[in-house]
């Protein structure tokens, strides 16, 4: 079954060619196309696509309170949103981050980043732009978070700091089993525990955890 995406951009240009990409690339269809924010969260609640991707900077309702609309720490039933910007330093995507978007990208990430991503969000994982993660993450990190981060419920293990490294770096599970030379199950196995120990509703949420304590550096 295909993967079933709403786009929400106010220009109509930028949507136009997202929806374009996105209808090109196998096995996902767009269902629905929003040019601004109020709009996007009424259908993505009618509709209930398997992946959101918003844009940050909408009129009205923007992609950040669109995002905790559907994904925030309040909602029961969250949707995958994935943020997609023109910016690589844009202090709105680390709030759309904590409204609970699952990842995010730039415009110029191409089609293909682009769809390793959407399927990537309708699997419950996350594809976060990597050469924009860490710097963006880190930077964000060093002016202080909005809160002092949690304490784990358990200290971490030798192998879940690795796995915490990865994560925040923004390698996926198979790069990640690659990487340490484990299996995919395995991996699954550790982020499941971090998650629980850390708190954390989704990989984002582990990589900003990590940068917020200053487990990683660039």
């Amino acid at each position: 079954m295909s993967i079933r995406v709403i786009v929400a951009d106010d220009q109509e240009i930028a949507r136009t060619g997202l929806v374009m990409i996105l209808d090109a690339q196998p096995g996902i269809e767009v269902v629905g196309e929003a040019a601004d924010g109020r709009r996007a969260v009424e259908l993505a609640r009618r509709l209930r696509p398997d992946v959101c991707l918003f844009d940050i900077r909408m009129p009205g309702l923007d992609g950040i309170e669109a995002t905790r609309s559907l994904a925030g720490p309040n909602v029961a039933d969250p949707l995958a949103v994935v943020v997609i910007t023109t910016f690589d330093l844009d202090d709105y995507v680390y709030a759309a981050l904590r409204a609970g978007a699952r990842g995010f990208l730039l415009k110029n990430a191409g089609a293909d980043m682009l769809s390793q991503a959407i399927h990537a969000a309708a699997n419950g994982d996350a594809l976060i732009a990597p050469s924009v993660t860490a710097r963006l993450l880190s930077a964000f990190a060093n002016t202080g978070p909005i809160s002092p981060p949690a304490h784990p419920i358990e200290t971490l293990t030798d192998r879940e700091e690795q796995i915490l490294a990865t994560v925040a770096r923004g390698r996926t599970n198979n790069e990640i089993a690659d990487e340490l030379h484990i299996s995919l199950s395995t991996v699954k196995s550790h982020i499941a525990s971090l998650m629980a120990k850390l708190g954390a509703r989704n990989r984002v949420e582990i990589a900003m955890w990590a940068y917020e304590t200053n487990r990683v550096k660039n």
